[in-house]
């Protein structure tokens, strides 16, 4: 694949969410007609600022309707296109009531039946899935067993199951199902997109992403007694998108891409919100201990097991081999928190606490 082909559309599945839409936007803004899905096209604001978007670009936008549990819902999305970037996933990390019905099958079905749509439509020549380091570790003690302190593209999840650490679980089936299929053929080539928690402006308010959920922790008091020792391998969701794009594209592109700007831990995080935003909200100032932490904990849904495997271990990523062959370069993180949390601000979506 090179890139300078804009006549041939590119599907972009999963067309609303947060990383999807910047994917999007920067594929308009450069020519191309992009053939995206989205659940419902009844549900037009969600898709609203996807339009916007087109009409003040060079690109074309042209939606369908598709669902990840349907055999065939992809197939005329997917029509006359060269590459598939599969962005689509259930993203539900709590209050759900069936693990594996509510997040793993949808996950590895999402996956299966967009690739059977590939199977059949014969102007298919690369799949870009959009996995997570979720992939490649499932708890943050795996770090012990990693050779130079860093997880990079030769790790996998091996810990995670359906009864611990479902969501982990749920994204390297998935990315184990893709690598099965695009083994078992030879007309198309898979290659997987594995970022770390992604921060970063989104272009629509009514984003829902794992990053949100911990600055509005950050923001309602739920920390203001504390964080857990706990890190994040951060990414801002703009080199998230470059790094679609430079997959889809490149020649040398293959494999798994491990798409990190560096870690923090939530002290780390906190202490950065607070030098930039002052006294008006109640950051965490303090790291609780672990041994505390197992006793407070259970209250706040985490189990024993977890503050075990996960507490107390910082963690590391080595995105070299995305530097080298995609020739990514990342953003300032602190920059990137910065930036999302103004935005949750401005949206509205996190008030003053003070």
């Amino acid at each position: 694949m090179s890139q300078g082909n804009t006549s041939a559309p590119i599907l972009v599945t999963g067309a609303t969410g947060y990383i999807a839409s910047w994917v999007i936007k920067k594929l308009l803004e450069q020519g191309y007609t992009v053939h995206a899905t989205v659940r419902d096209l009844n549900k037009k604001q969600s898709f609203a600022h996807l339009e916007k978007i087109a009409q003040a670009s060079s690109g074309t936008l042209k939606l369908f309707k598709a669902n990840l549990l349907e055999n065939g819902s992809f197939d005329e999305a997917m029509q006359g296109c060269e590459v598939v970037l599969h962005m689509a996933s259930p993203f539900v990390v709590t209050n759900y009531k069936d693990a594996v019905k509510d997040i793993i099958e949808p996950a590895i079905l999402g996956t299966e039946n967009v690739l059977n749509s590939v199977n059949k439509i014969d102007s298919v020549k690369r799949v870009i899935v959009t996995s997570s380091i979720a992939s490649t570790y499932g708890d943050a003690i795996d770090i012990l067993k990693t050779q130079h302190n860093q997880f990079d593209e030769s790790h996998w999840n091996t810990t995670s199951s359906t009864t611990h650490q479902p969501y982990p679980y749920s994204k390297v089936m998935a990315e184990r199902k893709a690598w099965e299929m695009a083994e078992a053929q030879n007309r198309w080539t898979l290659i997987c997109v594995n970022p770390a928690l992604v921060l970063g402006p989104s272009l629509t308010a009514n984003t829902q992403s794992g990053s949100v959920e911990v600055l509005e922790q950050f923001a309602n008091g739920m920390t203001l007694l504390g964080v857990p020792p706990m890190w994040n391998g951060i990414v801002d969701v703009r080199d998230v998108a470059d790094a679609h794009l430079l997959a889809a594209f490149k020649e040398n592109a293959a494999g798994r891409y491990v798409i990190s700007g560096g870690s923090l831990s939530l002290l780390e995080m906190g202490k950065i919100l607070r030098q930039n935003f002052g006294q008006k909200f109640p950051f965490p100032r303090n790291q609780v201990p672990k041994k505390a932490f197992k006793f407070i904990g259970p209250v706040f849904g985490y189990s024993r097991d977890f503050i075990e495997k996960n507490m107390g271990y910082p963690i590391f990523f080595n995105a070299d081999k995305s530097k080298q062959e995609l020739g990514m370069s990342y953003r300032n993180i602190e920059i990137s928190l910065v930036e999302h949390f103004q935005q949750l601000l401005d949206d509205g979506v996190v008030k003053k606490y003070i």
